[in-house]
């Protein structure tokens, strides 16, 4: 199978997970990227169990309103009993890397108001030390050269990430992303703990202090449920 075919597989089965555990009427927490963009896909033809979802993203937010989902504040919202979303890396422990597409601060938010965070991957996600994915760090701008070289003392190699034209990424926040290559992450909790406190930075898409209470990881052989 393709790796696309694997993402709509797992996208089906965590539509098929969120109707049968999430009480009808609730709101739904709802990610960012090509793996969560097939979950909404697969939520659509039961979109009227539910009031509506929070998103993660301005993206997000165009895709769930395109299939006719109501799209709450966070600010408005009592209880989010599921937060769906997918992970650039993830480990055995259910400790991720996420934000390669640059929503990592408002997935943080969400996932930590979420009761139960589900992570959708494709299998080439799992992995047993993170880090072969560039690990990003929203930072406010002006604090970029100086977060870059804490990482640098930290023997990772950071990366302004640009857009194609040659400019800075723009956060939906209006920050910027620093993509940290060379990290072998064998203590997800601590580090993210020790980057998040540096002055500037706004958070690291490192997703162990609260991580995966569960993924669905699509495999050749079907998708596969792994409880933490």
């Amino acid at each position: 199978m393709t790796q696309d075919e694997l993402k709509q597989r797992v996208g089906q089965a965590a539509a098929d997970y969120v109707n049968a555990h999430v009480p009808e009427g609730s709101i739904i927490g709802v990610g960012t990227g090509s793996t969560a963009n097939c979950f909404i896909d697969a939520l659509a033809a039961s979109k009227s169990r539910y009031r509506g979802a929070v998103s993660s993203s301005l993206a997000t937010t165009a895709r769930l309103e395109s299939h006719g989902f109501k799209v709450f504040d966070l600010n408005d919202v009592d209880t989010v009993p599921v937060y769906v979303d997918g992970a650039d890396e993830i480990d055995a422990s259910g400790a991720m890397i996420k934000g390669g597409g640059g929503a990592l601060t408002r997935e943080k938010i969400v996932a930590s108001v979420a009761e139960v965070f589900v992570c959708i991957a494709d299998a080439s996600k799992r992995v047993d030390v993170m880090g072969t994915f560039p690990l990003p760090i929203e930072v406010v701008p002006m604090a970029r050269t100086a977060i870059g070289r804490k990482v640098a003392a930290l023997g990772g190699v950071p990366i302004v990430r640009v857009t194609q034209d040659g400019m800075p990424f723009i956060t939906d926040n209006g920050n910027e992303i620093i993509d940290v290559k060379s990290l072998s992450i064998t203590d997800p909790r601590g580090l993210e703990a020790q980057i998040n406190a540096w002055p500037g930075v706004v958070t690291v898409g490192l997703f162990a202090a609260r991580g995966a209470d569960l993924c669905l990881l699509g495999t050749e052989q079907g998708v596969e449920r792994i409880d933490y």
